[in-house]
């Protein structure tokens, strides 16, 4: 008798997932119900500030297809939204008031933007009320109203210093925008860079066409006459920036009510082991943005430093295709045979990258401590581990930066400005934890003048081109020598790019030298 998973959320992640059970589906080994709230079909939600500023569509975004699914024999339900859960009778009940049961269920609820507490907002969560004027910049519609800015050259201002944030800014901005970043502290993305970097990439984005207003506390929207859009943001200081958009770029925050409202266990997501079982419901899952993994056994080295959900869409997606394995070899096995499943591999540290024309930025693991700060560079040598060193490069008068933090001669972290060779060769010995040179100036090098042809990190074939779905260069090359000429073949043919989108120029490059080649 096969099994009824029913999949709750209906996202990129949960797009991946079903994907990958579809052969089970279509075999008959398990029946599928996928709920989604939205009335569309899973989309590409990181690239939605793209689609607002009109560089690409909707058709392109989509990640599913609900009537292809549907005669493939998935029950996909959307504009429904599932109102609680039954742990005893192993039902969902849904806001069109039928229940349906289920034998495993999984949670892929994402995640929800984050909504200041503003005078003349409404943040609750279960329903935020925001004025005319004032998207999240989250779903489809709210790209419709950015592109409706954009398009008539408005004022826009963005609240918030983190990648989207920043991306959103300078592509409004490059599209004919008039854009202002409002940000806390006194560079953007605070919590990631280091001082150095932040003021590189301040000038950097000023130099772009954006409007930098940081140390920035905000207190309220002001909008036009009571029931009018949205014409100011007020700031604690008692002034006030004037604008026609306010887009709200503030982080998320995972959606964990429904796993809360029926008594599950969670943290800042819903608390899953290394099966990605919820605690003390074994035929529960979750994965993505609402999942915490962090197993209950305190001796546990992995999770002992475990932090909550990434926020990223490349780990969600490994989450979603090592949970269809288990769960095909649960339904067709039985329990002894999942029970001796690999349990899913650590996820390695995140490299996070602003993809925007003109501004280049990289940044992963910890690169807070400068040269002189002895307290952080000695953090851990009492263990027996090595001393850290730092190496700083910067030049703020053409925009560039570059610091390498290495214990050992093994880089730990690094932030990178303006320098887009250096930091494609530094983000590949940082996921690979290989040793630097000991001449690190030869890294510096690759950005200059005599490299700019040379093709200084495209000779590796193994190379990672797309961090999200973790496709090589190798596997790239391979599909356009199948015949793929365009970025939307080769995502189709590989997954690369479905993603953030931030490996499409380089997509472009191993197209542009394949027929390149050919044509000579």
């Amino acid at each position: 008798m096969s099994e009824r998973i029913v999949v709750v959320g209906f996202g990129p992640v949960a797009a991946r997932l079903v994907d990958e059970l579809l052969p089970a589906v279509r075999t008959g080994l398990v029946q599928l119900l996928v709920v989604g709230q939205e009335t569309e079909a899973a989309y590409n939600r990181v690239m939605v500030a793209e689609l607002g500023v009109g560089r690409t569509t909707a058709e392109a975004l989509a990640m599913a297809d609900a009537a292809e699914l549907e005669a493939n024999g998935v029950d996909v339900r959307l504009g429904v939204k599932v109102k609680r859960i039954d742990r005893a009778r192993q039902n969902v009940v849904l806001s069109d008031g039928t229940a349906e049961h289920y034998d495993r269920l999984v949670f892929a609820t994402g995640s929800r933007p984050v909504i200041p507490n503003l005078t003349g907002l409404n943040p609750d969560p279960s329903g935020p009320v925001l004025p005319a004027g004032v998207t999240t910049l989250r779903d489809l519609r709210d790209a419709a109203v950015l592109h409706s800015a954009v398009a008539e050259g408005k004022r826009v201002v963005v609240l918030g210093g983190g990648v989207l944030g920043l991306e959103t800014a300078l592509a409004a901005s490059e599209e004919g925008a008039r854009t202002t970043v409002v940000h806390n502290g006194p560079f953007p993305l605070g919590r990631s860079i280091d001082r150095g970097s932040g003021s590189v990439l301040t000038n950097s984005l000023r130099a772009g066409g954006v409007r930098m207003a940081g140390n920035a506390r905000s207190t309220g929207v002001e909008t036009a006459g009571p029931g009018g859009s949205f014409s100011a943001l007020l700031l604690d200081d008692g002034s006030a920036i004037d604008g026609d958009l306010l887009v709200l770029s503030c982080g998320v925050r995972p959606r964990i009510e429904l796993a809360e409202g029926c008594g599950l266990p969670t943290g800042a997501g819903i608390l899953v082991d290394h099966h990605l079982r919820t605690y003390h419901e074994p035929h529960m899952f979750a994965i993505g943005d609402c999942a915490e993994v962090r197993c209950p056994d305190a001796a546990c080295v992995n999770c002992r430093n475990a932090s909550g959900p990434s926020g990223l869409v490349g780990p969600g997606w490994r989450q979603a295709e090592w949970l269809a394995e288990y769960l095909v070899v649960l339904a067709r096995d039985g329990q002894a045979a999942a029970d001796a499943f690999e349990p899913l591999p650590k996820e390695k540290p995140g490299v996070v990258v602003l993809k925007a024309r003109g501004v280049n930025l990289a940044v992963a693991g910890d690169n807070q401590a400068d040269p002189w700060d002895e307290e952080l560079l000695e953090a851990g040598a009492a263990s027996g581990r090595a001393r850290r060193q730092i190496s700083q490069w910067a030049d703020p008068e053409h925009g560039r930066y570059v610091k390498m933090t290495t214990r050992g001669g093994v880089l730990e972290g690094l932030v990178a400005v303006g320098m887009p060779r250096t930091a494609a060769e530094l983000v590949v010995l940082f996921e690979r934890s290989a040793e630097l040179p000991a001449d690190r100036s030869l890294l510096l090098r690759l950005d200059g003048p005599d490299q700019l042809d040379a093709g200084a990190t495209s000779n590796d074939p193994q190379r990672t081109v797309c961090r999200c779905a973790g496709v090589s260069a190798a596997s790239i090359e391979d599909s356009v020598v199948e015949g793929c000429s365009t970025v939307g073949e080769v995502s189709k043919a590989t997954r690369a790019g479905t993603g953030c989108g931030g490996c499409h120029e380089d997509i472009k490059g191993i197209i542009e030298k394949h027929f390149q080649a050919a044509a000579a």
